[in-house]
């Protein structure tokens, strides 16, 4: 008789109640942080495929995945702030929050600097060529704000290896 394989069942996860104040507030952190690099690698892929590919429906889906790749970092830079809002860690173990703390702030910059990209875009379509300047200078901020979230990442991920 062949013996059966049984599906091997993950860890089961810790409950809220039995985590301290600074496993939640870590917990959050380490979301926020590969949601954020998950969401360079995205936009990197991106701006590969639009310098290479000529096929519109790539190019449609990669773009879907940036969005989706976006709204998921703005989604965990919500829950990080709502975690870590009166969260003070203990003075001997305080780096990797205030690492987390500038993670946080970069990636609600990026994620603010999308939406005025695409207001931007959208104005573009009922004003005329004047309107150029303020949509590339929108996109120029959209892209610094993406290298803060890089450079913050980084940051994040010397302080706490763990969290990749």
């Amino acid at each position: 008789m062949p013996k059966s394989k049984t599906a091997s069942r993950a860890a089961p996860r810790t409950s809220t109640e039995t985590r301290s104040q600074v496993q939640i507030v870590q917990d959050a952190a380490d979301a926020m942080f590969r949601a954020a690099c998950e969401c360079c690698h995205q936009h990197d892929r991106a701006s590969r495929i639009h310098a290479k590919s000529r096929d519109d429906e790539e190019v449609r889906q990669v773009q879907i995945s940036c969005a989706h790749s976006d709204d998921v970092l703005g989604s965990l830079a919500e829950t990080y702030e709502s975690v870590a809002a009166n969260f003070l860690p203990p003075a001997d173990d305080a780096e990797w929050w205030h690492r987390a703390n500038s993670l946080w702030h970069s990636s609600r910059e990026f994620v603010r600097h999308i939406g005025g990209c695409n207001d931007s875009s959208r104005q573009l379509k009922t004003h005329g060529p004047d309107r150029l300047d303020t949509l590339h200078m929108e996109y120029e901020l959209e892209a610094s704000a993406m290298l803060a979230v890089k450079h913050a990442a980084e940051a994040y991920r010397q302080t706490r290896p763990s969290a990749a």
